[in-house]
Parts: structure tokens; C-alpha cells; sequence
């Protein structure tokens, strides 16, 4: 097994910086950590991790939101999860949950814990006293996002935004994973505390080609809207009736990003405010 790594290269001079890094539930598979410090950078400041979509191009979101970090006064890191180690969607946008022929696995190696312990291992070397992170992912990042907030890797979670993500896992027991939360081990309880956190999901109105390589074109898919824009405001309705059903409060929001298509780079832009405002910061959006 791998040992430790040592993280504060990610910090040691501003801009950008990369390292790779094994998570201690994962020692022989490598992800990439691309980092954006602030010039004015110390450990008490916020940290945000971000989420690439199907490209795996971490470096690219890393210099997405580069432009945004001395403004902001907060670290970002992409997690990059490269395809030979972390193969297809399974890995990535399901998080790990199940192996192809269904069969379940352990929480163990669900993938959505490496955001968590990667915050710790920044907090258990000193590199950050935030109490809480934030997390931004765009497309299959934003499919990561939303499914991880599901199965409760909320603790230490400030601020959350998913951005046009291709499918959804809707908050309905009755309906089979990856597309709902039946059959997962989520409770009514579950839902009820995943229902209120303030999540936020953002749509670029033009978000509306079925034509690419990528877009989830299968029979389920297809049910929860025809385009990305409209599958977001159809996982808004489901968490409203489900929310009602369950006598909560409805924590999460829609925000429509107008003019914008599929484009992580701008609706990294667009967030980039609301984001910094979760956190504790100000910064004004880019004209």
C-alpha cells in the first residue's frame, strides 16, 4: 500500500500547481489533483473542489476557475479522475456503487469518499482549517456531485453546485439506481435530510443538443426530459413533490445560466460568484 502523500506542493507557490495522489481506499489507482492558490493564501482560507466532466480534463476546470481564486481568496482543486484507473461511468459518474453485471459494493469503495478524505488529509497536514469545503462539478462532475450529497458525504459541505448534469438520480425510493435511490439502502429519513440541504443545481438554457457523443440517449434517461436544461428542472419537481410528500423543506434551488450551452468554462463563470458568497467571500462575476 502506498503511503501518504505529501499535499503541500498544492500550495507551495500561487497559481497552479499538480500533483498526483492515491487515496488510502484506492492505493493502486492514481487521480491528479490540479490546484489554483491565491497569492494571498493561508490555511484558514476556504477550499473548493471541482469536478470534471467526461473528458477528464482536470487541469482544463483547474483553469477554469484559476481566474477567480485571488478575488475569492480560496483554494480550488479539480479532482481529476484519469479513465485507466477510474474506468467509464461507473466509476465516475455513479460513483463506484456497483459493479457492471449490479452486483453491489461496499462503502467502502464507493468513490464519493475520496472527496471527504481528501479534506482530511489537507486538514491532518495542516494545509487548510476550514471547518467545511465547497464543490462545484459540470456534467458528468455534475452528476458525481448531486449522486455523492445522496448517500449523505455531506458533513463538512458548505456550498454545492451541480451544472449540467446528464442524468440524475431522483429522490424517489421507488425507482431503481442509477436513476432514483431504490434499492440503494437510503431511507425515508435519508431523503428527508437530503431534501433540505441547500443544493444547488445550475442550467445553461441552451443546454438543449441531443446530438452528441455523450448525451444519455437510453429509455431512462430519456424520462427524466429530453434535454440536459430540461432534466434539471425535472429533478427540481421531483425533490418539490418529494419534499411535500416527506413534510420538508425543499433546501435546493435551479438556477438558469442564460445564453450557455454545455460549457463547463462559463458555467464555471456563472457560479463562481454564488460560490464564493457559500463560502464566505465576494467576488463579482467576469464581464
Amino acid at each position: 500500500m502506498k503511503t501518504s502523500i505529501d499535499l503541500s506542493p498544492l500550495v507551495a507557490a500561487p497559481g497552479a500547481a499538480s500533483l498526483p495522489w492515491h487515496d488510502p481506499m484506492f492505493p493502486d489507482r492514481t487521480l491528479v489533483l490540479h490546484a489554483a492558490r491565491p497569492r494571498d493564501w493561508h490555511p484558514g482560507l476556504p477550499v473548493l473542489f471541482v469536478h470534471h466532466g467526461v473528458g477528464r480534463n482536470g487541469r482544463d476546470y483547474r483553469d477554469y476557475w484559476a481566474p477567480h481564486v485571488d478575488q475569492g481568496r480560496f483554494l480550488a482543486i479539480a479532482i481529476e479522475f484519469p479513465e485507466t484507473d477510474f474506468p467509464d461511468y461507473l466509476w465516475y459518474h455513479f460513483g463506484n456503487l456497483r459493479t457492471r453485471d449490479g452486483t453491489p459494493n461496499p462503502r467502502s469503495q464507493w468513490t464519493f469518499g475520496i472527496v471527504p478524505r481528501l479534506f482530511d488529509a489537507l486538514r491532518d497536514q495542516g494545509l487548510t482549517a476550514a471547518p467545511r469545503y465547497g464543490l462545484f462539478g459540470h456534467s458528468a462532475g455534475g452528476q458525481f456531485v448531486h449522486r455523492m450529497l445522496s448517500f449523505g458525504y455531506r458533513e463538512h459541505v458548505a456550498v454545492a453546485v451541480g451544472a449540467n448534469a446528464g442524468t440524475y438520480a431522483m429522490p424517489d425510493l421507488t425507482l431503481g439506481w442509477p436513476w432514483g435511490l431504490g434499492a440503494t439502502g437510503v431511507v425515508a429519513d435519508d431523503l428527508a435530510a437530503l431534501l433540505q440541504f441547500p443544493l444547488t443545481i445550475m442550467a445553461g438554457t441552451e443546454d438543449t443538443r441531443t446530438t452528441g457523443r455523450f448525451f444519455p440517449k437510453g429509455p431512462n434517461s430519456l424520462r427524466q426530459g429530453p434535454t440536459r436544461y430540461a432534466r434539471a428542472h425535472s429533478y427540481l419537481r421531483h425533490g418539490q413533490a418529494a419534499a411535500a410528500a416527506l413534510g420538508v423543506t425543499l433546501g435546493w434551488r435551479v438556477i438558469d445560466v442564460p445564453g450557455v450551452g454545455h460549457d463547463g468554462h462559463r458555467m464555471s463563470d456563472a457560479a463562481a460568484p454564488l460560490v464564493a458568497a457559500a463560502l464566505g467571500r465576494e467576488i463579482r462575476p467576469l464581464a
